[in-house]
């Protein structure tokens, strides 16, 4: 009924007319979005990788703009900002701005398309805030920074639409709930905002859209695109397979597969898990094809930004044959010559593997293709396990993150930095978004106390008083306050960065201090692509030189191990139970030797059974329990069944972990049997073991950290002085301690200790896991020798806790010949 009214409208029909001579037929789900907007809807658009989706709200500002001067609206120019693009990821800017700008042009239009993030020049910033172009593309980050400007209102007074692109990726995150408050704010500086976002793959759309529209108090509407987009799953199978396989030994060893998919693709986007090991894979790949050089880049977060830049750029204009990347390639960049994607290792999530699969075929109607590359053995498992979750769309939820009292502290400040605000006013459009629609009375009133006082515990320091009470409003006016609060507005805290740069000048890129901390001047590492030794740390930068050394220490950054999703732990679940089964694909195949000595030692697990072997050795007693939950729920679990065995006869374990199982090994026998094994790993009690079972307050003072930071209880430094890490941590427990002393009740120590509960230990899915496990069949099995399922377990904990003088590799090829 009302498609004739929008088909009617000149704005409908000038941009259709632009889209017929480009040769682009729009999808029925961008026809839906642009009827919405032109009805003056807000919502969520869900459609794949490289369909349109940025054309869905764009085109729909452009028709409403149209519909609205009808007479006029190639002539309008200096109309004040009409749409705020919110994008997590700078990379994303540029590209999308680009695209805006060329359709702008083409359509005649006197728009102006802008870039508001870190990258942004001052001058720019300046002509920004003199008059705004009518379309913004900005980080979260920079919003926030945009609201400590004094007459910020008037910036949004003209605001129609605000696109939160990628909002799939910003949920369940603090800079999810960062653009949560934004929203609220400035839902309420425009007479009639549009909130539009935009998601790729995400298990639970209905709630996504429920938390970014909740200040809007109206449920809006979620458009879903009905498109298949081809995707082909090409696993690269080793011509040797190791009956006892260990992490990460495969991958390198089969580098040389990939030189024939790079040479026969236009462009490849090569996926690594960490930065470390990208840069070790770029080396790689160039030794066993010199031919490359000048064609292969290297990009992930630690590179300085001028060099990422231009590898984005050297993408576009199909000057490059292949990227070496991480997650910093991930999201929406429309990289067209891009036609195959490489996954080096686990993805570790299915959400994850079909983004990067997207990265491929970018465009409606191609094929996306990826190929995947074990870096051991049973990763064939997953590669098969990840074709099944693919058929099934068995597609990972984000849970939206409640009650960040941390960001909650920030953003007070932020307003208090510009316009001030009325308490009253802000208390209900805060309370207004999904994170704090359960916030109490009281839990307000301290947090206004910890601004103006500093709460109950610091108010003796004049430090924590950042707010002053003039006639009701409350505001910053201390420009020191108001510098200090500016520079560290944001919710992403990373242990202290050094930048790293030569001798003779020039920036290489930044290195975390830990890293950094552990070497030697005359040591040689690599950044960048480049062997670099360390000649010395002076104020905060690390000064190298170009190295010819053939050896290097590769950086590791922490954060670098992510963990199993539990959807693709549920399918991996099902997966093995077709181990030995005849057809079962070429994966499941190709390790049937493997699954053999698997089932002839011990046993393949099924969906309904947990496996835990008990193995004597040289090194002591293993016992093994093979969940498929992730490292970071076994972590929790490790932890929980070490104590409660300890309870029934002292002893001291180590622990060690992969996705797959964990494994506790002591010098005494393990007394766990049939009688007592579904009470060591039952839900009861679970809470109080977690909490005496790992160093609770240990963690905790670790979350405090960076939550206090968040807060602004912490001041990281000036620019290119920022403290170093171990005196933020001494800070964070000096005033951990005097909460615990005078503030028991205090609202960012309640936070630290739930984090660790609800993001470190995952506290929810770990007692899932153990409810399944209750219902399940639990297999003991008492092989005479390790097991495949249990040598890469078994190679981590001797990693980690290596008392043997001899090299790793040896020790393992050894360990793998008495087996054979």
């Amino acid at each position: 009924m009302q498609r004739k009214p929008m088909q009617a409208s000149k704005g409908f029909q000038i941009v259709t007319h632009w889209l017929q001579q480009q040769q682009l037929h729009p999808f029925p789900f961008q026809e839906q979005t642009w009827l919405a907007i032109l009805s003056g809807e807000s919502g969520l658009v869900n459609a794949p990788t490289g369909c349109g989706k940025t054309y869905s709200v764009f085109l729909g500002a452009l028709m409403q703009f149209i519909n609205e001067h009808p007479a006029d609206w190639a002539k309008q120019k200096n109309n004040g900002l009409q749409l705020l693009w919110i994008t997590p990821l700078r990379a994303l800017a540029k590209d999308i701005g680009r695209a805006m700008q060329e359709v702008i042009e083409s359509l005649g239009m006197q728009w102006k398309v802008a870039i508001r993030n870190g990258d942004t020049s001052t001058a720019d910033r300046a002509r920004q805030k003199k008059q705004m172009p009518e379309i913004l593309i900005i980080t979260p980050e920079s919003l926030q920074l945009l609201l400590t400007q004094k007459n910020y209102p008037n910036y949004f007074s003209s605001l129609k639409i605000l696109a939160v692109d990628e909002w799939h990726e910003l949920l369940g995150s603090k800079r999810g709930v960062q653009t949560e408050l934004a929203v609220s704010r400035l839902v309420n500086c425009s007479e009639s905002l549009q909130v539009w976002g935009i998601s790729a793959t995400i298990g639970n759309l209905e709630e996504a859209r429920e938390v970014l529209l909740s200040p809007l108090k109206k449920p809006g509407i979620t458009i879903q695109a009905s498109i298949h987009k081809p995707l082909e799953i090409h696993t690269i199978i080793p011509n040797e397979i190791d009956s006892y396989p260990w992490a990460g030994h495969l991958g390198i060893k089969l580098a040389h597969t990939l030189i024939p998919i790079i040479e026969n693709s236009n462009t490849t986007l090569i996926f690594i898990n960490t930065r470390g090991m990208s840069e070790t894979w770029y080396q790689t790949l160039l030794t066993l094809a010199p031919s490359l050089a000048g064609a292969i880049a290297l990009h992930h977060g630690s590179i300085e930004q001028e060099l990422r830049l231009w590898v984005e750029e050297a993408l576009h204009t199909q000057k490059l044959k292949a990227v070496v990347c991480t997650a910093s390639l991930d999201l929406g960049v429309d990289f067209r010559p891009v036609d195959t994607v490489i996954q080096v290792g686990s993805p570790k999530g299915i959400a994850r593997f079909l983004q990067r699969a997207g990265r491929s075929g970018h465009r409606p109607g191609e094929i996306s293709k990826i190929y995947f590359l074990p870096t051991h053995s049973l990763e064939l498992v997953e590669a098969a396990a990840l074709k099944t979750a693919v058929t099934e769309r068995a597609i990972e939820s984000k849970d939206p993150l409640v009650l960040c009292f941390d960001v909650l502290l920030q953003y007070l400040c932020t307003l208090a930095c510009g316009e001030g605000f009325d308490p009253k006013k802000i208390h209900a459009e805060i309370k207004s978004t999904y994170c704090f629609a359960d916030m109490q009375e009281d839990e307000w009133q301290e947090i206004l106390k910890q601004i103006t006082t500093g709460g109950q515990a610091l108010q003796v320091y004049d430090e924590f008083r950042k707010v002053e009470i003039e006639n009701g409003i409350y505001k910053i006016n201390s420009r020191k306050i108001a510098m200090r609060h500016r520079m560290h507005i944001g919710t992403i805290v990373s242990d202290a960065m050094l930048k790293v740069k030569f001798l003779s000048g020039g920036y290489v890129g930044v290195i975390e201090e830990y890293f950094i901390s552990k070497l030697e001047p005359g040591d040689v590492f690599t950044l960048a692509g480049k062997n670099l030794e360390l000649i010395m740390i002076k104020d905060m930068n690390v000064l190298v030189k170009k190295s010819t050394a053939k050896k290097s220490l590769i950086p590791s950054w922490l954060g670098g191990r992510m963990s199993l999703t539990a959807n693709l732990g549920e399918v991996l679940r099902r997966t093995f139970s077709k181990a030995l089964q005849p057809n079962a694909g070429i994966e499941m195949d190709s390790l049937h030797h493997l699954f053999s000595i698997q089932k002839n030692l011990s046993h393949i697990p099924q969906p309904n059974e947990l496996l835990i072997e008990q193995i004597e050795s040289k090194d002591g007693y293993h016992l093994l329990v093979y969940p498929f939950e992730g490292r970071q729920v076994h972590e929790a679990l490790s932890a929980i069944l070490a104590f409660r065995i300890s309870r029934i006869q002292p002893m001291s374990f180590s622990i060690s972990m992969n996705d797959y199982g964990f494994e506790l090994l002591s010098d005494t026998p393990i007394p766990v049997d049939d009688s007592n094994v579904y009470e060591l790993l039952s839900d009861n009690n679970l809470l109080t073991d977690i909490q005496q079972s790992v160093n609770n307050t240990e963690m905790a003072k670790r979350k405090f950290r960076d939550i206090a930071v968040i807060g602004g209880l912490i001041f990281q430094g000036m620019p290119g002085e920022k403290t170093k890490a171990r005196h933020l941590q001494s800070s964070a427990s000096l005033l951990f301690k005097v909460f615990e002393e005078y503030d028991p009740g205090n609202l960012l120590l309640k936070q630290a200790y739930n984090e660790v509960l609800t993001q470190q230990m995952d506290e929810v899915r770990l007692r899932l896991a153990l409810q399944r496990i209750a219902k399940s069949k639990i297999l003991l099995t008492y092989p005479d020798k390790l097991t495949p399922l249990s040598f890469p377990i078994v190679v981590d904990g001797l990693n980690r806790n290596n008392l043997s003088s001899e090299r790793l590799e040896d020790r393992v090829k050894k360990m793998q010949q008495q087996l054979s």
